[in-house]
């Protein structure tokens, strides 16, 4: 009998989101599943990691068919770092991350503590895949989007994920016999225009709440945007290799030399 495959499973909304519940409950079906997750929701983290405190991981119970669980006290990133190098006997088959609580489609992949710690896996040689629901509601109806996540993740198992890329999935929110199909797509050129709300506090200390509006300026029919705005679920392979090769023979005539 084949072996079944090690899949590391993390998240940013913390250990107890009803998202990374779901996210266990598919991989539950593909594999064996070890969860090292944050112990405290760390949304728009990035690939941030803890250098200058401690960091606690403790091993918990919440379901009991989870071979092995922990609550981590750093980031995203902290936790997929921790489970490669102190708790993992192996390296997985692939690690998820997910399902996050809103859309981490377009630029919002550089903010996303989901996408870090799939871009983080990736970085240590695993396959890697995040997944969003474009829901940021607690009560969110994960169920809709349970057989398309099983879909993809075996799919990667099988085929395996290009060397370099990790996958970025985002889900509309839609009932499932709205949603039209997947679409493998490239990021939208879109971005959040911010505002602060500057107020004071009782002390007379000024102080700012970010706020803002994200504005999509790509008018492609070929974007993880438009897939769901269309009602599909958008797929887009992501590289941590961030050099913009076009851009090294333009600056290799800029005269730098003398």
């Amino acid at each position: 009998m084949k072996k079944r495959p090690l899949i590391l499973v993390t998240n940013d909304d913390g250990i107890a989101a009803p998202g990374i519940r779901a996210l266990i409950e598919v991989m539950k079906k593909i594999g064996d599943v070890i969860v090292v997750a944050p112990d405290s929701p760390q949304s728009g983290k990035g690939h941030a990691v803890t250098i200058d405190a401690t960091l606690f991981c403790n091993r918990i119970n919440i379901d009991d068919q989870v071979t092995e669980e922990y609550s981590c006290s750093g980031t995203p990133v902290d936790c997929v770092k921790l489970a490669v190098n102190e708790i993992l006997k192996r390296k997985p088959d692939i690690c998820v991350s997910g399902i996050n609580h809103g859309s981490n489609s377009s630029v919002n992949v550089i903010y996303s503590g989901t996408m870090s710690a799939a871009v983080e896996a990736g970085i240590e040689g695993i396959p890697a895949i995040g997944f969003s629901l474009c829901d940021y509601s607690w009560d969110a109806d994960f169920e809709t989007i349970k057989d398309y996540i099983k879909t993809i993740t075996v799919n990667a198992l099988k085929n395996g994920i290009p060397k370099g890329v990790v996958l970025n999935v985002n889900f509309p929110k839609l009932k499932k016999e709205d949603i039209k199909g997947i679409k493998i797509c490239r990021q939208a050129n879109a971005r959040w225009v911010e505002e602060f709300d500057r107020r004071t506090n009782p002390q007379g200390r000024e102080y700012y709440w970010l706020t803002g509006k994200f504005v999509n300026q790509d008018k492609g029919e070929d974007t993880d945007e438009w897939a769901l705005a269309n009602g599909y679920i958008a797929v887009v392979p992501v590289q941590f290799d961030l050099t913009a090769h076009h851009a090294i023979q333009p600056l290799n005539t800029w005269n730098l030399n003398d």
